[in-house]
């Protein structure tokens, strides 16, 4: 089995080969450069959400960790006994409660489809290629999960935590997410057309090579993580904030009402045919921002304005226009 040392010694060599400073690494990682010093030294090593992103930016293929990988995605401690015993019956009988949990295990090719209540009951497990569909996962806590290639198409997954957690290629068309929080994440080529987000929060989550469109983004919090190249036609953005997140290869559309960029980075960041209502930009510079055929109220378009952004293809609404 590859050691902490071993591991440390393959990032430190990808990492130079890539050219690429510790510094660098860390800040596209949104950890702290002495997070990557003690990997590369052997004291610590990434989780298992931190792998899969690590390879991406190092230019090397997953499988360079997939020892690591399997070894601390597969790991598990001793199951709890599915049948636990309760409080004594007045015959002096035992009565028994069901108590299935399906966390810390291995699951592949499973249909899990039409479930009810899972909850916690899928924490710090590998998922692939399962079925969820049209399941009630409300309430659901995924805690350091591997979910890779699974279907969750039409189910409830609102007011659930997914922290720290790897999740690679999944469904999750129309399914409602709403008061969803997502932290410590990696989100990466999934498929949340026609999602619901309403209330949700991200906050620490790299949010990558997604499909988001016609999702609904109401009252949607993203902070401190990355949000590139992802697909968002015909999204709803209403309330909406992006608060120091790295903003990238991304398209804005549509209407964008009462939303809110603070503090965030722009690169090849553009918004065409888009409305914007009293929208908040609050950036030293967003010269990198492309405006094609926009149209702004007074508010927004002064926000721009010292924002040093180019105005030239935006159009002024009218104060009757601004308010319909």
């Amino acid at each position: 089995m590859l050691t902490t040392k071993m591991i440390g010694n393959k990032i430190a060599e990808a990492r130079k080969r890539a050219s690429i400073s510790q510094a660098q690494l860390a800040q596209r990682l949104f950890i702290s450069s002495q997070a990557v010093g003690k990997w590369e030294r052997g004291e610590s090593m990434p989780d298992i959400t931190t792998f899969n992103r690590l390879a991406e930016i190092l230019g090397v293929d997953l499988n360079y960790f997939s020892e690591t990988i399997q070894s601390a995605a597969t790991e598990m401690e001793p199951d709890e006994p599915l049948i636990k015993q309760s409080d004594e019956l007045p015959s002096g009988k035992q009565k028994y409660k069901h108590s299935w949990d399906m966390s810390r295990g291995n699951w592949v090719n499973a249909d899990f489809s039409g479930l009810k209540n899972l909850q916690e009951k899928f924490s710090s497990s590998n998922i692939k290629s399962c079925k969820f569909i049209g399941s009630d996962m409300s309430g659901l806590l995924l805690k350091s999960n591997n979910v890779d290639s699974c279907d969750f198409s039409g189910s409830d997954i609102s007011s659930s935590h997914v922290q720290t957690s790897n999740l690679v290629h999944n469904k999750f068309n129309d399914c409602s997410l709403k008061e969803t929080e997502f932290s410590g994440s990696n989100i990466d080529g999934c498929d949340f057309s026609g999602a619901n987000f309403i209330g949700t929060e991200f906050s620490k989550s790299y949010i990558y090579r997604c499909d988001f469109s016609g999702a609904d983004f109401t009252g949607v919090v993203v902070k401190s993580g990355g949000f590139e190249k992802n697909t968002i036609a015909n999204a709803v953005w209403n309330h909406t904030a992006f608060i120091a997140t790295q903003l990238a290869d991304i398209v804005f559309s549509g209407t964008l009402e009462d939303c809110s960029f603070e503090d965030c980075a722009f690169t090849s960041v553009t918004f065409q045919s888009a409305t914007l209502i009293n929208t908040f930009f609050r950036n030293k510079s967003l010269k990198r921002i492309r405006f094609i055929d926009c149209h702004a109220d007074r508010l927004t378009y002064e926000f721009l304005k010292n924002g040093k952004a180019d105005l030239s293809d935006i159009t002024l609404l009218t104060p009757k226009e601004g308010d319909e």
